[in-house]
């Protein structure tokens, strides 16, 4: 597509891509997890046993409302390459704001931006106002199709932890892009990423992850949000979410500040996910990214997206 094309006709793109994307997520299963009692803190040993006597959860992000809980996304569309605040509300079944969540991970609220084409990627910590009302500075580089996460737990008893999405339209020159192809390590800000392991379809696997930069292990990683790294895996097709933290955490007398970081995660079904990992060195977070065929050899290849320190993270 010309960039001197109209917005209508990008509108129109869009909407067959979200049509596409959708047919390709009904024909696959949902990202799930192996521990269905705690979706966050998927912990073990690290040998990739599977747990066959849990039934595991459905996937995160695909519907708008789930449970009683919808997200309200007041600001559908942006225009690419420009900084507007996106704001949304997560609202009850009796159609009011919420206005307590549980603080999970030193946040109340986890909001992941995300492409289509999964080359984009952001993580953000946005500001709740008083009426429930969430906002957060906002600047996406391409036009396209995305998906907005929000990923939280009511402060109210037996609440479940739910991971709601809606979809958001940035206008601008649209440039269709593949998904990154898999490799072996990702480059970020200076840092080399090695991602060893498998995703396995229906069988939980260990992934490590190893920091590195100048060609020196880095084993001085600080906490970030409670632990050393966080990750999350979006299935290409339906970008059903899955968030996933490391097997230890700060503190507990076993886990080294790296430079390995190491998670157990279950892929639902054979097919291409992307991994963001999130981790802080030197005061900064920083994000990997990779590409790893389920049912194969795991590889990885670094998000293309530039790094943005200040606003990329919500940090």
């Amino acid at each position: 597509m010309h960039a001197g094309l109209k917005i209508t006709a990008y509108a129109a793109a869009l909407a067959a891509t979200f049509g596409t994307a959708y047919g390709v997520g009904q024909g696959l299963g949902p990202v799930v997890q192996d521990e269905p009692k705690a979706r966050h803190d998927m912990r073990g040993d690290g040998s990739g046993s599977a747990h066959p006597e849990h039934e595991s959860p459905p996937a995160g992000g695909l519907q708008i409302s789930e449970k009683g809980y919808t997200l309200d996304l007041a600001t559908p569309r942006l225009a690419a390459g420009r900084t507007a605040d996106l704001r949304f509300t997560v609202r009850g079944d009796d159609g009011r704001a919420v206005t307590a969540f549980r603080t999970e991970h030193d946040k109340e609220l986890h909001l992941i931006v995300a492409s289509r084409d999964l080359n984009t990627y952001r993580h953000l910590h946005p500001t709740r106002a008083a009426d429930g009302t969430w906002s957060i500075p906002l600047s996406l580089p391409r036009a396209g199709g995305y998906r907005v996460f929000a990923d939280f737990t009511p402060e109210k008893k037996g609440a479940e932890n739910l991971t709601l999405g809606a979809d958001l339209a940035v206008s601008g020159a649209y440039q269709p892009r593949p998904v990154p192809a898999p490799h072996a390590t990702a480059e970020t800000d200076g840092y080399q990423v090695e991602l060893r392991g498998a995703l396995r379809p229906g069988a939980a696997r260990a992934l490590k992850l190893t920091v590195s930069r100048d060609g020196r292990s880095v084993t001085d990683l600080q906490p970030y949000l409670g632990a050393y790294g966080h990750l999350v895996a979006l299935r290409s097709g339906d970008l059903a979410y899955l968030h996933v933290h490391p097997n230890g955490e700060p503190g507990d007398g076993t886990t080294a500040a790296g430079p390995d970081i190491s998670f157990t995660a279950t892929a639902p079904s054979a097919g291409t996910y992307r991994l963001f990992l999130d981790f802080k060195h030197d005061g900064e977070v920083h994000t990997a990214g990779f590409t790893v065929r389920a049912g194969g050899a795991a590889g990885a290849t670094a998000d293309e997206t530039p790094h943005e320190p200040s606003g990329g993270h919500g940090h």
